[in-house]
């Protein structure tokens, strides 16, 4: 297996802090975003979809989905599961990846992707070249904003953003609080909830990684 990254992108940082946490280690290739790697022929030769992170199994198999190739190693290296254990743990992780890449992932790509000189003529990840849309990019902050209140509500109810048990859900969740510093977007300070939940699940995870949370801005 080779996996194909780039350390200051939130993307290949979900993985990468996953990694880190379980030990697993995999022949690693950067590749600089900043100066366009992805979108060249020799990357586009092994990952037509141009994009980053991406796991290229033994087979030639191209995986180029983080959740897809998060279920790929998790099945792989089971021991100290971050996708759940019991059919409920698996739901609500599962569940709650998909609400915080709709809620934040896809919010602060639209606010950061559709104003930055960086992204001109590229608002969009892959191979399909499209204009900015200003609108979308503030829009994107008001759910973003939105969704700050909204996880700090639901942390009231439990220690973790899935359940009891720090997750996948988890890594994926701090790796957003770095990302939205990018289009300027953290979390208020007045959500108290929030924030002892972002030191509880930081402390969590470095106890496994040293892993520096992503906030340099691409672009």
């Amino acid at each position: 297996m080779k996996f194909y990254t780039y350390d200051a992108a939130p993307s290949p940082q979900r993985v990468a802090l996953y990694m880190k946490y379980k030990g697993i280690t995999i022949d690693t290739q950067q590749i600089d975003m900043t100066a366009g790697e992805h979108l060249g022929d020799e990357y586009r030769a092994i990952v037509p979809d141009q994009t980053v992170p991406a796991l290229v199994l033994d087979d030639g198999t191209v995986l180029s989905e983080v959740i897809g190739i998060i279920a790929y190693l998790e099945a792989l290296y089971p021991e100290t599961p971050l996708l759940g254990s019991t059919p409920l743990e698996k739901a609500m992780i599962t569940s709650w990846n998909s609400k915080i890449y709709s809620m934040l992932y896809s919010s602060i790509a639209d606010a950061l992707r559709n104003t930055s000189p960086g992204f001109k003529g590229r608002a969009l990840p892959g191979p399909l070249d499209l204009e900015q849309i200003p609108e979308l990019a503030e829009r994107g902050k008001i759910r973003i904003n939105w969704a700050w209140k909204e996880l700090n509500r639901e942390l009231a109810k439990r220690q973790f953003i899935a359940g009891d048990k720090f997750s996948f859900a988890d890594i994926d969740l701090l790796v957003a609080v770095g990302f939205s510093g990018w289009v300027k977007c953290k979390p208020p300070e007045e959500l108290t909830r929030l924030h002892e939940y972002i030191t509880r699940a930081t402390a969590e995870s470095v106890s496994y990684t040293h892993l520096t949370l992503p906030t340099k801005r691409i672009g």
